[in-house]
């Protein structure tokens, strides 16, 4: 059946196409599997909760009649401003009008937070744009700029809020920077989510074309519910398609968490255990909450433009396992720089069992893409990552992250990174094992290798499956790189930041290729401490083994300007004579990769990479392989054209010359 929706029409109908419903949320209460909801042009102000599930065969399909042309937003006009003074003007709304959610008294924290508790989940908007938040009216009237923003001039304009109790009232304070808000729109966040409903289990729904904007979203750590403006609500299968996701406080697609009131924000409201144990007791806890590969993930991401939000374009814990990310546009993710704290970045998801991310294009974010714990089976491949660095007058924010363009910590693998474009100045934190990287281009830095994680012992998993298999402390190691391209692109130097956590200066590599694996041992070095002849093999003193650092694989990989080969490797080209520039440039019919390399990499030197040659990552017994099981031949590029029986490193199948389109 088709449900019509017409925010357009004079009257209220019965979702028939001759009198629609004014609301999506009215179809959503009656949609059955199978039924589409046809959504036409307009703006939805309105939480759009579905009531039912479609199933495999029978999805529940929202779709917006003409792409971005139905807008549903989190926020609602102002018109009733007063000027306050010169640039600064005043309004109040009743607090009725936020139910039991009021975003401006609701904080931005919660369990690895580590920013000031001083910005709350609402929003005043000035023409589709934020204005940051003072935290005193003295602040709203006479604005600074920010030391931390990545574009200092527009947080001029901010606003204030503060409760009128004997009125209930909010009263909210804005310097619009000049601008009369009487005469532009003006809109505050009022909702805390858009798209997402109020309980688990709802799956099977596609959601296809829409605007999505605009939500007063909560902080999302690992160990507590998490909203975003739109997503499945621990349940299956949904699709989000062919959307526009931008301005959610936090986040903007949600793929997990189901809300588990014992163990919600435990650290920050009680101390008494770390936030890392509540995170193993959310893993575990999870089995009883249905985390089950029949029941949860595989979802479907794809061509979406992801943008302006505050802590993470797409996150998830769990919820998100066995699904597809492809194909979006992902970028300005934490420019205000407003938050700061351990779950930020274009794409952060926890547990991505089985979880491919591929062909997306993700820049100026302050992370790309953090994979953190349970990276088993992750595929990340074909991406563009670029600029996601801080800008050079920008300040670190006190709690807030460093910058790469991707982070996979605390995991066992398999994590397999692949035929990726890395530009921005630190390519990957490596605070993990068993990840594979082949066929890439690597134009910064690999950090915080052998560091970052502590005796955290994180879970690893039966293959394919979320089913716990044991719980083990990172080694280090386990890690294999074939035929990649590392071009020292930035400056070598050392790069001190401060600890997001402590506050404290850490030194951070700036020096581009795998050189930092020297101490670590070949395969055939660690497998020796354990050839034993003994028929009973003393447990004692294989302890000190057992404990040590894992092996590291390399070859075929090539290194320029200075970029500095592992010193085991054999078959590495290292050209150490000439200069050669890598830049990405923007053109109308694209983006385009700009490099004279290729005259100077001297024929094929690599095999064709397999899951054969991979192996197996060491913790989970698992091979480096498809989530169905079967075997990847690495005879794909970058742009899916094919590697014929001459191998050259890097993304490409062969050695281009003048601008490479590359989007």
């Amino acid at each position: 059946m088709r449900i019509y929706v017409n925010a357009n029409v004079g009257r209220d109908g019965d979702g028939s196409e001759k009198t629609p419903f004014k609301k999506i949320g009215s179809a959503a209460k009656i949609a059955q599997p199978g039924d589409e909801i046809l959504v036409a042009p307009g703006l939805y102000r309105e939480y759009v909760d579905p009531v039912n599930a479609g199933t495999e065969d029978n999805r529940i399909t929202y779709r917006s009649t003409e792409p971005l042309g139905a807008v549903i937003t989190g926020a609602e006009a102002v018109t009733s401003w007063q000027q306050y003074n010169e640039n600064v003007y005043v309004t109040r709304v009743r607090n009725s009008i936020f139910g039991g959610y009021n975003p401006y008294t609701t904080y931005v924290f919660g369990d690895w937070f580590f920013a000031k508790r001083d910005k709350h989940t609402g929003c005043v908007w000035l023409n589709d744009e934020a204005l940051y938040e003072a935290v005193s009216l003295e602040e709203c009237i006479n604005p600074v700029k920010s030391e931390y923003s990545w574009d200092p001039e527009k947080s001029l304009r901010r606003w204030y809020a503060e409760q009128d109790p004997e009125t209930d009232e909010t009263v909210i304070y804005a310097n619009f920077g000049g601008a009369d808000p009487r005469k532009e729109n003006v809109e505050i966040t009022v909702r805390r989510e858009v798209f997402m409903p109020s309980k688990t289990g709802v799956g099977y729904i596609t959601v296809s074309g829409f605007n999505i904007n605009k939500a007063a979203t909560t902080w999302a750590p690992p160990a507590a519910y998490q909203d975003g403006m739109i997503g499945p609500h621990w349940s299956k299968g949904w699709i989000i398609e062919d959307c526009e996701i931008w301005g959610s406080k936090c986040a903007g697609i949600s793929v997990g968490k189901y809300y588990d009131p014992e163990n919600d924000h435990f650290f920050t409201y009680k101390h008494v255990k770390s936030p890392t144990q509540m995170e193993r007791d959310a893993v575990c806890r999870g089995q009883y909450h249905g985390w089950l590969k029949e029941k949860v993930g595989s979802h479907i991401i794809r061509r979406n433009n992801i943008h302006h939000c505050e802590q993470g374009g797409i996150i998830g814990r769990m919820g998100g396992v066995f699904s597809l990310i492809e194909d979006n546009h992902i970028h300005h993710i934490n420019n205000m720089m407003e938050l700061g704290g351990a779950e930020i970045a274009g794409i952060k998801m926890h547990a991505a069992i089985d979880v491919v991310m591929r062909r997306n294009h993700i820049h100026h974010c302050t992370m790309g893409i953090w994979t953190d714990w349970e990276a088993q089976g992750t595929r990340i491949t074909q991406n563009l990552l670029h600029d996601n660095m801080r800008p050079s007058f920008a300040k670190q924010l006190p709690g807030g992250m460093m910058c790469q363009d991707l982070f996979v910590e605390v995991g066992h693998g398999p994590t397999l990174i692949d035929n990726n474009i890395l530009l921005s100045d630190a390519s990957l934190r490596f605070a993990t094992q068993g990840v594979a990287m082949v066929h890439n281009l690597i134009c910064g830095a690999l950090t915080c290798v052998g560091g970052g994680t502590g005796w955290r012992y994180t879970p690893y998993h039966m293959p394919h499956r979320t089913e716990v298999m044991g719980f083990m402390t990172i080694l280090h190691g386990d890690d294999r790189f074939y035929n990649n391209i590392f071009v020292q692109k930035y400056s070598p130097e050392d790069y001190v930041v401060k600890s997001d956590s402590t506050g404290k200066p850490e030194v951070e590599n700036r020096r581009v290729g795998t050189f930092c694996w020297d101490e670590y041992p070949t395969y055939d070095e660690w497998i020796s401490r354990f050839d034993i002849d003994n028929e009973i093999p003393n447990m004692a003193g294989l302890a000190e083994a057992h404990f040590d650092k894992l092996p590291v694989w390399a070859d075929g990989n090539a290194y320029f300007n200075g970029a500095k080969k592992w010193s085991k490797e054999k078959n590495a080209f290292t050209d150490e004579t000439h200069s050669v520039h890598v830049e990405l440039v923007e053109k109308e019919d694209g983006w385009y990769l700009d490099t004279d390399l290729y005259p100077y990499l001297e024929g094929p030197c690599g095999d064709l990479i397999s899951s054969d040659i991979l192996g197996k990552a060491f913790e989970p017994d698992q091979r480096f392989e498809n989530p169905d099981g079967t075997a990847i031949t690495f005879d794909e590029d970058y742009c899916g054209d094919h590697r014929g029986v001459d191998v050259i490193p890097g993304p490409f199948a062969k050695k281009e010359e003048g601008l490479i389109k590359v989007l």
